[in-house]
């Protein structure tokens, strides 16, 4: 017969040395991942989880892939688009830490009533997000971005956070950041972009693999009037 004895303790060191190890993993991870957010203060991230994803996707698919991503400055990007993302994306942004909680309580009530109309990711959560995690959904996902934002919001500022969010979001298939995606479609540099441009490329940020800016008329406008109404 089986010694019941000696196999519960087995059985329980196992699993308290899995935990263990599970934790000093999870800390591994972080500690890594905060470190990325420090030195993002200075160096520019040559790449991202959603690169990476958009990449290997290509990859196992067989389907041909061409990035596009070039870094600049914030300087060098229109305020007209700054202000045009700020808008559509995260109206609250210079006055929240990092979590809108008024966006969240309207998505929850949304959600409860079976009428999600909205997000309520802020750009810092939305950076975190591009930075380390690619594109999927889970709780855990959610959970490791929620300490993981705080840590941005206080290491890197929101000029930086902007800066890197502005530079690194997709905006079409291979196509990252504003200078991208200005000389993809508008055939000119950034920082040379106006209001209705920057308003329709702010408009396909939510669905940028299946948006495009000539069909963004009417989100366009609802963007234009919020900057107006911003002050902008």
């Amino acid at each position: 017969m089986p010694n019941t004895d000696t196999e519960a303790p087995l059985r329980t060191g196992l699993l308290r040395s899995f935990i263990r190890w599970l934790v000093i993993g999870v800390a591994l991870l972080w500690s890594f991942a905060a470190l990325i957010l420090v030195a993002a203060r200075w160096v520019n991230p040559p790449t991202t989880a959603v690169h990476i994803q958009r990449r290997l996707q290509a990859s196992i698919h067989r389907a041909p892939y061409r990035e596009r991503y070039k870094f600049v400055p914030l300087s060098q990007i229109s305020a007209d688009l700054q202000h045009a993302v700020i808008a559509a994306e995260d109206a609250n942004f210079y006055h929240h830490h990092g979590f809108d909680w008024h966006q969240i309580q309207i998505a929850a009530e949304d959600d409860f009533e079976g009428d999600r109309t909205r997000g309520a990711s802020t750009i810092t959560q939305q950076l975190v997000k591009n930075l380390f995690f690619g594109t999927g959904r889970s709780i855990l996902r959610k959970g490791a971005e929620a300490t993981l934002v705080p840590m941005a919001e206080f290491v890197l500022g929101k000029r930086r956070i902007l800066e890197i969010y502005l530079n690194v979001v997709e905006w079409g298939p291979g196509i990252y950041g504003a200078e991208a995606a200005c000389r993809h479609y508008d055939e000119t540099a950034a920082r040379n972009v106006g209001r209705q441009q920057a308003a329709r490329l702010a408009a396909i940020l939510p669905a940028p693999l299946k948006r495009r800016p000539e069909r963004m008329n009417s989100y366009s406008a609802i963007i234009l009037k919020r900057m107006d109404q911003m002050g902008w």
